[in-house]
């Protein structure tokens, strides 16, 4: 059996790569802050598939936190073969209207620790020569909307470079881009969803499957929705400005309330 690690795993997309992964027969490491659900969602997990389920509770937004996870994925007698950089949260309001320390909190979790997080496990598995990283993302990487936006684009560009420098070692890293996902996010985050087309929602355990597919065959980008993957194209190829313009009033309409 392969482990994975797995962070920000009891909600949302981190869930379901765990009921994933664990379906397929991996042993997992399940990282969050809240240890009474870890511990519930690695006994349901143990239970249904018989795999075994290490509780790991953390902080990603404190040094301390993110230490522990390293060194976990630094364990060479228990080496981790995937890791799934999950964990991540969106705050509500504009630029400005935030209280910095969230806005550098966010930055912790999405650049810090995802850098410190893959740093460690891709030194551990370029020595064994095999091992997979997938950096979630958001297609808001893609548009110029705000700190959470800036944040994901720093994990595509980071992880699609950490893929060219480290091609050849038997390491794959991705970036996972989704679009709009049924899960807590938007409530955690006090943002209304009510206003969101229903076309745009993603199912996480179909987003999960084919974000695997894509890190199997190599892909050091998936976006995993033909819907998001027309749009991304249409993305492309719109001035800078024009599209400034429009993702502002549509974070009006469709982002926080």
């Amino acid at each position: 059996m392969t482990t994975a690690l797995i962070t920000g795993s009891t909600a949302g997309i981190g869930a379901a790569f765990a009921r994933r992964l664990a379906a397929d027969g991996h042993d997992l490491v399940l990282v969050a802050r809240d240890t009474k659900r870890l511990r519930e969602q690695a006994t349901e997990l143990h239970d249904r598939h018989g795999i075994e389920a290490e509780v790991l509770t953390a902080d990603l937004a404190e040094d301390k936190g993110i230490e522990t996870v390293t060194a976990r994925l630094g364990d060479r007698k228990n080496p981790v073969d995937l890791l799934i950089n999950n964990a991540g949260f969106g705050n509500k309001g504009r630029y400005l209207e935030v209280p910095m320390a969230d806005e550098l909190t966010m930055l912790k979790v999405h650049c810090e620790a995802v850098l410190r997080l893959t740093s460690a496990a891709t030194e551990a598995m370029r020595e064994r020569g095999r091992g997979g990283v997938v950096n979630v993302a958001s297609v808001a990487a893609f548009v110029p909307r705000g700190t959470y936006g800036a944040s994901k684009a720093w994990v595509v560009q980071f992880t699609q470079g950490a893929a060219r420098d480290l091609a050849g070692s038997g390491v794959r890293l991705m970036a996972l881009c989704p679009g709009f996902v049924r899960t807590e996010f938007h409530a955690r985050a006090g943002m209304g969803t009510d206003n969101i087309p229903g076309w745009m929602w993603l199912d996480a355990d179909k987003l999960v499957a084919a974000a695997l597919g894509d890190l199997a065959k190599g892909k050091s980008l998936s976006i995993p929705d033909p819907r998001y993957k027309a749009l991304m194209g249409v993305v492309k190829v719109m001035p800078r400005a024009v599209l400034g313009g429009i993702t502002s009033r549509t974070g009006r309409k469709y982002g926080p309330q």
